[in-house]
């Protein structure tokens, strides 16, 4: 079975181009976007809906609205979607196509990464009880290197990794790999100025067309502020904003310059997935809607 993906930065035109592929390939899109799995947050991820609709039609979609905003969505949960819309649409002798931008997603996918279920450890919560937000943290230091400090904002996220990071190292640990495939995998490359233009224009269309509302009314639903802010660009910001904790002057720069830098993050990510072994065919953005999809088509 194929398996075509459409990778790239923010605001490049991933899904419309997968549509149109999933039109002429009798195929069904694997969204690999962290935040598009979430309910309710639609604007700020970028779930532009329209995109899947090709010629009239509306192009089947998978991992897009399928946890609640503000619960947890890890690469293990993603992996568990992916095989599961992936068996599914291959066992209907459709194409499946994984499109998006989180490298982390991806590259567990193509490289066939396996990530381990962690079930809560009871005896050592019990253990850990009494112990202090510092002494935990020091603790979890001595398991691992803290680079990714999510895991010491609060003392579940602290307990949690502390529990993860005992069970990595147990015999005990059920792994799980993804299936088989012929892998062929797209990326989209515009010039770096035209991706900045693209961005800041995407942004302030957003902004205009409820952006702020739509974080309004997740606050007003009951998610956490701080947990807004944990998902990062658009939520992070606008939280901020609405907490009057930056003007929206304030608000635009920052989220702007931020964007920028995830684009740019985001390209380092495949250039070292390239450095790994992931064969990515480049595909010029400057190229019609339709050069790319004849572009693609003629690869697989």
């Amino acid at each position: 079975m194929k398996l075509i993906t459409i990778l790239g930065p923010t605001a490049t035109g991933k899904t419309k181009l997968a549509a149109h592929v999933a039109n002429k390939t009798n195929g069904e899109i694997i969204s690999a976007d962290s935040r598009q799995v979430f309910k309710e947050m639609n604007i700020g991820t970028g779930k532009d809906y329209d995109d899947y609709i090709v010629n009239g039609t509306k192009i089947p979609f998978h991992l897009i609205d399928i946890a609640n905003a503000g619960e947890e969505f890890s690469v293990f949960d993603f992996q568990k979607w992916f095989i599961s819309a992936f068996t599914d649409i291959s066992s209907r002798n459709k194409t499946p196509i994984l499109c998006g931008g989180t490298g982390l997603y991806l590259e567990s996918v193509l490289n066939g990464y396996a990530f381990s279920e962690v079930p809560e450890m009871a005896e050592i919560r019990e253990k850990l009880s009494g112990n202090s937000d510092d002494e935990l943290k020091d603790l979890l230091a001595a398991l691992k290197p803290l680079h990714n400090t999510t895991d010491t904002v609060n003392r579940e996220r602290l307990l949690r990794a502390i529990e993860i990071e005992h069970y990595s190292k147990s015999d005990s640990v059920k792994k799980l790999s993804v299936p088989e495939f012929e892998s062929f995998v797209f990326g989209m490359n515009y010039k770096r100025a035209t991706v900045t233009e693209r961005i800041t224009l995407r942004l302030k269309e957003r902004l205009e067309n409820g952006m702020i509302d739509e974080v309004k009314a997740l606050i007003d639903g009951g998610v956490p502020a701080s947990r807004l802010k944990s998902y990062g660009l658009e939520y992070k910001f606008i939280t901020q904003f609405l907490l009057k904790e930056l003007s929206y002057e304030e608000m635009f720069r920052k989220l702007n310059i931020a964007i920028h830098q995830f684009s740019k993050r985001q390209m380092t990510w495949f250039r070292r997935m390239e450095k790994k072994g992931i064969d990515i065919i480049w595909i010029e953005g400057e190229l019609s809607l339709e050069e790319k999809t004849e572009f693609v088509l003629e690869r697989i």
